[in-house]
């Protein structure tokens, strides 16, 4: 499963904490066309009744199936179980033997990097949901650390009060009032209609997928979206252990936290009327004052 994006750690106690390790930032949620035809494949299929859950008579179990959103559940944890078998079997161990050889300086700057090239992506969104002050944040950020901070190894502007925030085709959607649809779980980890449709539309705005060929760019670029998966995985090793040891039903778990987190998310950004100009220039103008 795809998780990672230098996410935060997950913590059995909050459910908003298990949604961020699983879908993790936007870094490493990118993925190659291959992955994108499987994301139509899981969406034309949810499209076929076989696959629905019954609506419930119970009014009780009526509230619930509705507060879900999960009309595909049959399907769904299909998917899920197939995920948490590979996870199982490959990457999870591909994850713990990058953190046992690769030192956490490096691994940490590694992370810095992935974040920093996922920034013309979040700049993008950013711009389509009408908010300038976070689209100059991400261009700043992306000037700064691909200049000063060696490619975004360091994470300089961080340092100069540019910190990195969130954003993605999903979210923007969301912004202009798009529903979200049913959940959904695919093969890179819980979404919906909106947010699955939002992942083909963020590899369209992410400028590494149309690096020419020759020099080994095209190399580059796979190892890099690599690179994104297994460092976002290497990020939640105890804390997806744990919520697979301690959750009752794990799977209900992370559909309850991704579903909460994306509408905190969504939330945020459309509460966010900052002022165009960055906040050091405000204090730069009241001390001259």
């Amino acid at each position: 499963m795809n998780s990672g994006r230098n996410g935060k750690r997950i913590r059995p106690r909050g459910q908003a904490q298990n949604a961020q390790a699983i879908q993790g930032t936007s870094a490493s949620r990118r993925f190659s066309p291959r992955r994108a035809g499987l994301v139509l494949s899981v969406l034309a299929l949810a499209g076929c009744s076989s696959i629905e859950a019954p609506v419930p008579k119970d009014p009780d179990a009526l509230e619930d199936y509705k507060q879900a959103n999960d009309r595909y559940e049959p399907l769904n944890r299909k998917v899920y179980n197939l995920t948490m078998k590979f996870d199982k079997w490959a990457l999870r161990p591909v994850a713990k033997a990058y953190v046992w050889a690769v030192p956490h300086p490096v691994r940490n700057s590694l992370g810095n990097m992935i974040t920093t090239m996922n920034e013309p992506s979040v700049f993008f969104n950013d711009v389509g949901a009408g908010r300038p002050r976070r689209a100059g944040d991400a261009f700043a950020r992306w000037c700064i650390n691909m200049s000063v901070g060696i490619g975004g190894l360091i994470d300089v502007a961080k340092m100069a009060g540019f910190p990195h925030h969130d954003n993605d085709a999903g979210l923007t959607m969301a912004n202009w009032g798009v529903p979200s649809g049913p959940y959904l779980f695919l093969p890179m980890g819980p979404s919906s209609f909106r947010d699955g449709i939002g992942y083909g539309i963020d590899q369209g705005l992410s400028p590494w997928n149309y690096v020419p060929r020759g020099y080994g760019l095209i190399s580059f670029n796979w190892a890099y979206n690599m690179m994104g998966v297994v460092h976002g995985r290497s990020e939640h090793l105890d804390d997806l252990d744990a919520l697979q040891r301690d959750a009752l039903d794990p799977y209900a778990t992370i559909r309850s936290a991704y579903q909460q987190q994306r509408k905190a998310q969504a939330e945020a950004i459309k509460n966010d009327h900052r002022a165009t100009v960055p906040l050091w220039y405000h204090v730069k103008n009241r001390q001259q004052g």
